[in-house]
């Protein structure tokens, strides 16, 4: 089991990495977004098996919320970032698909 320590310190990584991941979708740089994310999700896998069962307290607990609430911001911008490129990238492959069924439908030009 990690100590409430290690249990912040993780918590601030993955804080770090989502800004990191902030800034990756801010350039466009899709695979750094994603290795990143791993990274992340790593984390995320530690805790979940390692974080102790005695809850945070006092000023441990408030440092705890700060880092989940500056995640969940940064989140939401990467969201805003990628949701619109995941929608054009969308439209783009199910326009690749349509595409194909016609030729394959009515033969090639």
């Amino acid at each position: 089991m990690m100590t409430n320590q290690q249990v912040l310190t993780v918590y601030a990584e993955m804080a770090d990495l989502t800004e990191q991941m902030l800034d990756a979708a801010t350039r466009s740089e899709w695979e750094q977004l994603v290795e990143l994310e791993q990274r992340c999700a790593a984390h995320v896998r530690t805790l979940q098996s390692e974080e102790g069962q005695q809850p945070l307290v006092g000023e441990q607990r408030e440092r705890k919320v700060e880092l989940i609430r500056k995640m969940l911001t940064a989140d939401r911008k990467i969201r805003d970032i990628t949701m619109p490129w995941m929608a054009q990238l969308s439209a783009l492959i199910n326009s690749t698909g349509t595409e194909r069924r016609l030729v394959n439908a009515y033969g090639g030009v």
